[in-house]
């Protein structure tokens, strides 16, 4: 049993090793017990019927509801709300664009997407938050309402577990759909490698915060995205057009990273006007680390993008969709 333990908190800690977990649900399981493990002595702990949720310690709150340990952790004062005091909807909206199966190693970014939505879903089920999704592919785009049944939650699973083909995706399109459907107020969580033009979000977000929505977008990045490595020079195919560009590394980082910063200004600036939490996550780095950011900024209104990861000032790439590859 001591092994077993053992395997699940490496596997919670190391992308690869997690990614070799063909079962969906198992892997998100073997995050969110990992990322308990961390702050509190078992899975168990602190995140039972009772507690719901860490918010940013605030004036006047009373100083037995901070987590003293989650302090050492992060050197940030978080206290525990609990169930009486939330009970939330939250809606996944999951990007399943071409540009999504692009990969430098092991696993894609689709699949560390889908791996983090299960993940999120697994946790929320765990708070009794009701989980619905909605992924954007064009053709095959699937819509699951806010239930909070296990049931609901293993449903979820298979949606997220089918290997979806490369698509086109209108992700405003998509959530101006989900504007329309969800009717109170919830959480609207967007897991995406952004790669359009941001101010085609302006109307669709609006929409969302126009109906009291926290709003909160996850960009997964792969690490060569993040950097441009390149080896040698290469023949990269645009994955949402197909259209092929021999490129010489040397010649083009620089006109790259402008770009690429250049895009996250926009992005940026688009959810500082939306009031949207924009976090950035590499596909090296272990999802409990998205988990840790999730859970410890929902609720605190945040207006700008909190980084978290390294390397954040080289978001995403040019303006068109899987431009760069």
């Amino acid at each position: 049993m001591a092994a077993t333990t053992g395997a699940s908190r490496a596997s919670a800690l190391d992308p690869s090793a997690l990614m070799q977990i063909k079962s969906l649900s198992l892997r998100a399981k073997s995050v969110v017990e990992g990322f308990l493990t961390g702050l509190h002595r078992s899975p168990l702990r602190g995140f039972s019927v009772e507690f719901a949720e860490y918010r940013p310690y605030c004036e006047g709150d009373d100083p037995r509801t901070v987590d003293w340990k989650l302090l050492a952790r992060t050197d940030r004062y978080y206290v525990k709300q609990f169930e009486d005091e939330t009970n939330r909807r939250c809606y996944i909206a999951l990007d399943q664009s071409r540009s999504m199966s692009y990969s430098s190693g092991e696993y894609s970014k689709a699949d560390y997407a889908r791996t983090l939505a299960a993940t999120f879903g697994y946790f929320l089920r765990m708070q009794r938050d009701a989980i619905g999704l909605i992924t954007t592919a064009a053709q095959h785009s699937t819509y699951l309402p806010p239930r909070t049944s296990n049931s609901h939650l293993q449903q979820i699973f298979g949606v997220l577990q089918r290997e979806s083909a490369a698509s086109e995706s209108d992700f405003a399109g998509t959530l101006t759909q989900l504007a329309g459907l969800s009717k109170r107020r919830g959480i609207i969580l967007m897991i995406t490698d952004g790669l359009f033009n941001p101010e085609t979000l302006l109307k669709p977000l609006g929409y969302l915060r126009g109906r009291s929505h926290e709003l909160i977008m996850v960009r997964v990045l792969d690490r060569r995205e993040v950097k441009f490595e390149l080896p040698e020079s290469s023949l990269l195919e645009d994955l949402e057009t197909g259209e092929r560009l021999f490129l010489n590394p040397d010649d083009a980082k620089r006109t790259y990273q402008q770009r690429f910063s250049q895009h996250e200004k926009e992005l940026l600036e688009v959810c500082h006007q939306r009031k949207v939490r924009l976090l950035t996550v590499v596909t090296d780095q272990p999802p409990s680390s998205a988990l840790l950011e999730l859970v410890c900024g929902v609720g605190s209104q945040t207006v700008q993008g909190s980084h978290w990861a390294q390397d954040s000032k080289t978001p995403v790439g040019p303006s068109s969709r899987g431009g760069g590859r």
